[in-house]
C-alpha cells in the first residue's frame, strides 16, 4: 500500500532525513520519500506489517506533525 502524508514543522534537509530514517526504522516499511517544499511524505509498507497510525506517530515521534491525506 502507498500513502501520503500531511508533515508540518520541516524547515531543512535534516528535517526530511529524521523522518525517513525514523520510518524506515518500522517493520513494514518498503519506502520512503519526504519532500519538503510540498510537506509531504510518501510512504509504501506492508498493510499487514504496519498501519497509517502507527506511521503517524513515528513522524510525531521523531518531532513533527503528520496526518493522512
Amino acid at each position: 500500500m502507498k500513502k501520503e502524508f500531511n508533515v508540518t514543522g520541516m524547515t531543512c534537509n535534516h528535517c526530511v532525513a529524521s523522518i525517513e530514517n525514523g520510518l524506515n526504522e518500522l517493520a513494514g516499511v518498503e519506502k520512503v520519500k519526504v519532500n519538503l517544499k510540498k510537506g509531504k511524505a510518501t510512504v509504501k509498507y506492508d498493510e499487514t506489517n504496519v498501519s497509517s497510525n502507527q506511521i503517524v506517530n513515528k513522524i510525531k515521534e521523531v518531532g513533527y506533525e503528520a496526518e493522512v491525506i
